[in-house]
């Protein structure tokens, strides 16, 4: 018997990554069909550019009118799933990164069963909302979001499983983006209207950086503030502006950068990969300390106002020593590490899930 399972991908490219190892893995053991739906030809031509045994059955869903196919603009995910329904609904299983398709749960005949792998490994809040109750199983990175989901009634002990993060599988090596050997600065502001550096503090944020001295600047948003603001702009040349590549979203900025700047952005845990200084935005005065929110905010320093950052950068190196155990610590909480490839435990989850669903739908 033939275990077909789907995964959706109705999101921005950046979340691709979190869920291709798995599904690349899935198609390599025996009696596993893995499908990938998608409305963006383009998104489908990222993942095929990964599988080069073409295993995965690549299908294009109808797309609701929009703008132009983008990677990192996607229609709709609540008019892609209506106007794909009648296809989506025929796959028994279905493994998505997003929590917009616990929607199907409110229509009538559906019977699918539905796997969720939590993308990212942040602390704000906003990774923990009530959709994500709607999911048979989830898939998270480390002990941390585990606890938080339990914690807050999204999910129990039972149907939250630790899988560990396999976008590091597919990571990018360090890279030169720079003509010089100046350190490199990446700052990553995140989308989220009432914690982002970038949305409340832009311009400030923007002359400081071009302000400074001996270092390189690597912009790179979030995709989802890349594509709700005006481009970033700026003649500067030791700065770098990326407001959508696939280096924004593939790590290699994380990768070749020797100090973040940043607000609330879960990509702080794939810097911390190779712990190296961080220093934190709260440019809003926020009373963070006792806030999980805001726990990465412990990993390095913390600035009130931007005017303190060439004094920051200036002492980043000689106090990460004393931020390496707490950077360490709070990766091992957040991303489960071992010696198994996350793709292959996540696979393991995902295939044991679908077999026993199908050992009850057959009873």
């Amino acid at each position: 018997m033939r275990t077909d399972i789907a995964f959706l991908a109705i999101t921005e490219a950046h979340q691709i990554y979190h869920w291709l190892p798995a599904a690349l893995a899935l198609s390599r053991r025996a009696g596993v069909k893995v499908h990938v739906l998608s409305p963006s030809c383009m998104i489908l031509d990222l993942v095929a550019s990964y599988d080069s045994q073409g295993a995965l059955n690549l299908i294009r869903l109808r797309r609701p009118l929009s703008s132009p196919d983008s990677l990192f603009r996607q229609p709709s995910r609540l008019l892609t799933l209506m106007l794909n329904y009648a296809s989506i609904r025929r796959f028994p299983l279905l493994v998505t990164t997003e929590i917009s398709s616990g929607w199907l749960r409110s229509m009538p005949g559906f019977s699918s069963r539905m796997v969720q792998i939590k993308h990212g490994a942040g602390d704000r809040d906003g990774g923990y909302k009530a959709r994500h109750a709607a999911f048979d199983m989830t898939i998270v990175a480390g002990d941390k979001d585990r606890r938080r989901l339990i914690e807050r009634g999204l999910c129990t002990s039972n149907n939250c499983a630790v899988g560990s993060y396999a976008k590091f599988e597919l990571q990018a090596a360090r890279q030169r983006f720079f003509d010089n050997d100046l350190p490199v600065l990446l700052y990553n502001p995140h989308f989220d209207g009432k914690l982002s550096s970038w949305l409340n503090h832009g311009q400030a944020v923007l002359a400081a950086l071009e302000a400074l001295e001996h270092w390189n600047v690597i912009i790179a948003p979030h995709t989802k503030l890349a594509a709700r603001t005006p481009p970033i702009r700026t003649d500067a040349p030791h700065i770098r502006v990326d407001m959508g590549s696939r280096h924004s979203i593939d790590m290699s900025y994380t990768m070749s950068a020797d100090v973040y700047l940043g607000d609330v952005s879960s990509q702080i845990y794939e810097f911390l990969l190779h712990p190296r200084p961080c220093i934190f935005l709260n440019l809003d005065r926020r009373d963070w300390r006792d806030d999980e929110a805001f726990a990465h905010w412990r990993l390095g320093q913390v600035i009130d106002d931007i005017s303190a950052l060439p004094q920051a950068l200036e002492r980043a190196a000689g106090l990460q020593a004393g931020f390496v155990d707490a950077q360490e610590a709070a990766m091992s909480d957040s991303i489960d590490r071992s010696s198994r490839l996350a793709s292959e435990r996540q696979a393991d989850i995902i295939l044991n899930f679908a077999r026993k669903s199908e050992g009850t739908a057959s009873a």
